[in-house]
């Protein structure tokens, strides 16, 4: 019997297991699908930790790269803005020059038609014409006024006068105090006082009653402010030759506080920055004069000259000796009293002197003891000298011309003595009269043949020997020359000043008076030279006592005025040039060499 199945179990069977097996694929894909989303997330946040990574090495490698799109965007508008002014500008230069050359044609025709090619060759015959007679009579004008400086120097030698010289600085940044009334910086400031020429300053708006005047003032020589350290020293270097010639020479720089006296005698600080040109070009007077001074001596090998050098400073009235040392060897400043000696010199006993072969030497010395001067901030200039400074040189010369010089003056001596028939002292005469005193040009002169005169014959106790027995001067006697002094002294003031103005107090006011006082005094000893006074008031202050033989002796002397040029110190400004006029009126006797003083 068959055995029945039932299909349809069997199907529905296979359908359960297929149902079973599609749930199984379904929940496998599932699962798959939640792998893959979490692996594409992870791969998207590596690759984002790598892009930022790689993009900050990029920023760091190539910073100019990081510049985003708006700044390239500005910096093209920004090129083209200059691309379409440059072309308007070249348009405009195009049109000048299109311009130029239209008028350079016009003029060229005009030529061609007033004369042609002959005129235009007329014209720069006569061109160069007055070129050559201008610049002949430009070397005439020069020609001249060198001879006309050659004659007033030889007329100042002659006459024995104070030479002066001015200078007038520059504008300086201290200057411009006052501010411009737009807020904005400093107003300029107004010159007063102007170089008009290389020997007159104009001083500009002198007030003088209801008016306002012009001023002028003539010295030696005027340097404006575009005159260099050199282009002064160049003017006063010929006197430097007179000290190996036997004179005595003190240049001086007077002038208010600011005006630049100390920048003129020792120069710009610090040297040390500048190199060997500039430091040269920089350098005051007085390193520029030691140096001259030893040029000279080294022109004269056959001479012998010994050179030492002093530095004193005028302090409140004293005199202090900067070179001085105590136990220890360190410099400090003594106090030293001032004397006359009998022959009208000045003399300062336990002076230091420093024997010196060089400028090196020189300034070594000066530029020690600089820092023990007296020094003081004020309104007015920063570093002020509240002290005069007074450096000297002394040479000590001995010429070997010394037999040939005495007996020309002999010579010379007796010639006058024949012609003038005029009875001198015999030499005898001295040991009669032990308290006269004569010159070492009277003792050279032998009067053979005239009597003792009658001055001598009272005071002594025996009448003086016969012509008989006077000794006569023969070329056998032996005719020695004691060793000669010259002494330069340059000498840096310390400026005049108001209180007001400067701003000091205290301690600082006894300064200012004590300077003030030592300038009227040399303003006084200057005004009676001037005038002829019987008595020269030298011991008024300690600084007139000391030049007292550089001033009113027989010394060359040169007053280097510095004034400033704005409205804010005229009035000192105008006190300096009038002390520097009344210098100029002095009649000192006729300057004296040194090496005629002779010993027979």
């Amino acid at each position: 019997m068959p055995l029945f199945v039932n299909r349809d179990r069997v199907y529905a069977h296979q359908v359960h297991l297929l149902e079973h097996k599609l749930r199984s694929k379904e929940e496998r894909i599932l699962e798959l699908e939640t792998k893959n989303a979490i692996l594409h997330l992870r791969l998207a946040e590596c690759t984002g930790k790598l892009q930022s990574q790689v993009k900050d090495d990029t920023a760091l490698k190539y910073p100019a790269q990081n510049i985003n799109k708006s700044s390239l965007t500005k910096l093209l508008c920004e090129v083209q803005d200059l691309k379409h002014e440059l072309s308007e500008i070249f348009g405009v230069y195009v049109s000048f020059a299109s311009d130029l050359e239209e008028q350079s044609k016009q003029l060229l025709d005009k030529v061609s038609q007033a004369g042609g090619g002959d005129g235009v060759q007329i014209l720069q015959d006569r061109v160069s014409a007055l070129e050559r007679s201008l610049e002949e009579e430009r070397e005439r004008c020069k020609t001249e006024r060198q001879r006309r400086k050659e004659l007033h120097n030889t007329l100042v030698e002659l006459r024995g006068n104070i030479r002066v010289h001015c200078r007038v600085r520059p504008v300086l940044p201290f200057d411009h105090h006052q501010p411009s009334t737009s807020g904005s910086g400093h107003a300029p400031v107004e010159e007063v006082i102007h170089a008009v020429s290389d020997d007159t300053v104009m001083v500009n708006g002198i007030k003088t009653g209801m008016t306002v005047q012009n001023k002028l003032f003539e010295f030696e020589r005027v340097h404006g402010p575009e005159d260099s350290q050199n282009a002064i020293f160049d003017e006063l270097k010929p006197l430097l030759t007179s000290l190996l010639d036997g004179y005595n020479v003190c240049i001086m720089a007077y002038g208010q506080t600011g005006s630049g006296k100390t920048h003129t005698m020792l120069g710009s600080e610090p040297l040390e920055l500048l190199s060997g040109t500039q430091q040269e070009a920089q350098q005051g007077v007085i390193p520029k004069a030691a140096a001259e001074l030893f040029r000279l001596i080294s022109e004269k090998p056959s001479e012998n000259h010994t050179v030492e050098v002093s530095v004193m400073e005028v302090y409140n009235n004293e005199v202090f000796d900067l070179l001085s040392q105590d136990e220890q060897g360190n410099r400090v400043g003594q106090r030293r009293e001032v004397v006359t000696s009998s022959t009208g010199e000045s003399h300062v006993p336990g002076l230091t002197n420093e024997p010196v072969n060089s400028t090196a030497e020189v300034m070594h010395f000066v530029n020690k003891v600089l820092k023990l001067r007296a020094h003081c901030s004020t309104l007015i200039h920063a570093d002020s000298s509240r002290s005069h400074l007074i450096v000297s040189l002394t040479i000590s010369s001995k010429s070997p011309n010394a037999l040939a010089l005495a007996r020309r003056l002999q010579s010379a001596k007796k010639d006058r003595l024949s012609s003038s028939k005029k009875q001198l002292w015999s030499p005898q005469c001295r040991r009669a009269n032990p308290g006269a005193r004569y010159s070492p040009d009277e003792l050279l002169l032998s009067p053979a043949s005239s009597p003792c005169p009658s001055p001598c014959l009272s005071p002594c106790p025996s009448p003086c020997p016969s012509p008989s027995r006077s000794p006569r001067l023969s070329p056998h006697h032996r005719i020695t020359q004691d060793t000669f002094r010259t002494k330069l002294q340059l000498v840096d003031l310390a400026g005049s000043e108001c209180a007001g103005m400067s701003g000091v107090s205290g301690p600082g006011l006894w300064e200012v008076s004590c300077i003030n006082r030592s300038l009227c005094a040399l303003s006084d000893v200057l005004g009676a030279l001037a005038e002829h006074r019987p008595h020269i008031p030298y011991r008024n202050s300690k600084l007139t006592h000391l030049l007292q033989d550089s001033i009113g002796g027989d010394a060359k002397m040169l007053l280097m005025l510095c004034v400033s040029p704005t409205p804010d110190y005229l009035t000192e400004s105008l006190q300096s040039l009038g002390l520097g006029s009344r210098a100029r009126q002095i009649q000192k006797s006729v300057p004296r060499r040194k090496n005629d003083t002779l010993q027979v």
